[in-house]
């Protein structure tokens, strides 16, 4: 295997972009870009993949997976987390990149790289130990857990480092090689991502491939890839799936959501409403305990696990508006190199335009806008104006539907039964939280809200040892941890006759 030099190894440049095939840089005769969602201009060039490019890839994939399927998981952990120094060495200069082509605040790209490093550390120092489930004078009855082969990961846009790091690390814990398909909106971070894995792994374990729309399906359908992670919209995710039940692919399927919020009468109204910076990394890990305006508004709204819709108790409704209207108010948006900045674009034309529609509602269904409202279209970017509608009908299209974007209905409730019922009538099932200073009350609410993941006083605290998965039409499987790990193995039942 290839020692872990990062420590010696010359920096990684960024001005030129290659796919990764059998541990080496390839390039097309054509060629595209993503744009800087900021300033519409063009990033760097990058390959145009063909289905020659996509074999080559698969053979090389399955070639390297003899050998390394056969490692020990010291090797692998000792490889992945080798990776994981070399891109915390080079946190800056990708956090730039991302910045370049996702928008993301700067800061908020260095809390990225930080996440992609860290899930491949925690995740390296995980395993699937057998299982005896019979062992007397007769048998033994051993369950395993074996690789499954060729992987692909096909990361989204929002967050394009830290996903992708979370496909690759429990691929090649667990034995296998993976293909990594980095969105066509942001594919240069996850080339050169990969570009750097070449140093720790053998030719072929870690690839890169980048294309238009036309990869993925090509991808799904490959009848020599066993495994599809698949990021991204719940319509995309069900098309994924039915290519990929045509040979019979595993699939994990992490999908959109419509994550409710509901706020007790008894919560602390002027720390929970506004936004709160996230605590010390290195007291609670990598978990962020963030504030309800900033859940919902954190990288402009383009998270799954985003709030998108508030439930306010009624006896403190008004208030609590108030304070989220004044949190509002302090956002700035710009272009994420600008050190004031504290919400970026929407990262491409289509899903800008897809946000557009829900403000063309306002007028159309007499929204109540208490804050925001109106869009800039003379900027440069794709720059929304951080919104909130006043109590919306339940049944409108901001309520019902995901904007994946900054635009945020909050509604009063009173009946706890019938809040409940508000928060779980949604096809959508990827978090939920209750926010309350009564612990025991909050977990009974939690403990009956439809959804893969469910926080109380906090949202989107995710981790590397605790699976991650939705219900319903957010998703199939659970990524990370153990569950994550299996994910990506057969089962073997292994029968020992004494």
């Amino acid at each position: 295997m290839p020692s872990a030099t990062n420590g010696n190894a010359a920096k990684l440049q960024f001005d030129t972009f290659s796919n990764v095939i059998n541990g080496k840089l390839t390039h097309t005769e054509q060629t595209r870009h993503g744009i800087n969602p900021a300033t519409k201009k063009p990033n760097p060039e990058v390959p145009q993949v063909t289905k020659r490019d996509l074999d080559d890839a698969v053979r090389a994939a399955k070639s390297a997976f003899a050998k390394w399927s056969r490692t020990t998981i010291e090797e692998r952990g000792k490889a992945l987390s080798a990776f994981a120094d070399a891109l915390e060495d080079q946190t800056e200069e990708f956090a730039v990149l991302l910045t370049k082509e996702q928008g993301k605040p700067l800061r908020v790209a260095r809390e990225e790289v930080f996440h992609g490093h860290h899930w491949m550390r925690e995740i390296a120092k995980q395993s699937i130990p057998d299982e005896v489930l019979d062992d007397n004078e007769e048998r033994q009855v051993v369950v395993r857990y074996t690789p499954l082969g060729v992987a692909a990961a096909i990361v989204p846009w929002n967050f394009p480092i830290h996903l992708a790091c979370g496909k690759i690390a429990p691929a090649v814990m667990t034995g296998n090689t993976i293909i990594v398909k980095p969105s066509p909106f942001t594919p240069n971070c996850g080339l050169k991502l990969v570009e750097l894995a070449q140093r720790f792994f053998p030719p072929g374990v870690i690839q890169a491939l980048s294309g238009d729309d036309n990869l993925g399906p090509w991808i799904t359908s490959h009848p020599g890839i066993e495994k599809i992670s698949f990021t991204g919209s719940t319509a995309t995710g069900k098309r994924v799936m039915e290519s990929a039940s045509k040979t019979l692919k595993r699939v994990t399927l992490e999908l959109g959501g419509k994550d409710p919020a509901i706020i007790c009468k008894d919560v602390d109204v002027k720390t929970v409403a506004p936004k709160v910076r996230h605590i010390s990394r290195q007291l609670k890990s990598s978990l962020k305990i963030l504030q309800i305006a900033s859940l919902a508004y954190a990288n402009s709204g383009q998270i799954c696990i985003a709030l998108k819709r508030i439930y306010i108790h009624e006896s403190i409704y008004a208030e609590f508006r108030d304070e989220m209207i004044e949190y509002t108010k302090s956002l700035v948006a710009g272009d994420g190199l600008e050190k004031d900045t504290t919400l970026g674009p929407i990262q491409n034309k289509p899903q800008y335009e897809r946000v557009q529609g829900f403000f063309a509602d306002i007028e159309k269904e007499g929204y109540n806008v208490v804050v925001g409202g109106k869009n800039d279209t003379s900027s440069p970017g794709y720059f929304i104006t951080p919104t909130i509608i006043d109590n919306p009908k339940e049944d409108s299209r901001i309520v019902v539907e995901e904007p994946f974007g900054p635009i945020l209905p909050i509604m009063p409730w009173t009946d706890l039964d019938d809040v409940i019922a508000r928060a779980n009538n949604t096809r959508m099932g990827l978090g939920a939280s209750v926010w309350s200073s009564d612990l025991v009350a909050a977990r009974k609410i939690g403990e009956r809200l439809e959804a893969g993941n469910v926080w109380i006083n906090t949202h989107m605290a995710i981790d590397p040892r605790y699976p991650f998965g939705g219900h319903k039409e957010s998703g199939i499987g659970s990524e990370w941890s153990l569950s994550g790990l299996k994910s990506f193995c057969n089962v073997q039942t292994l029968f020992v006759q004494k």
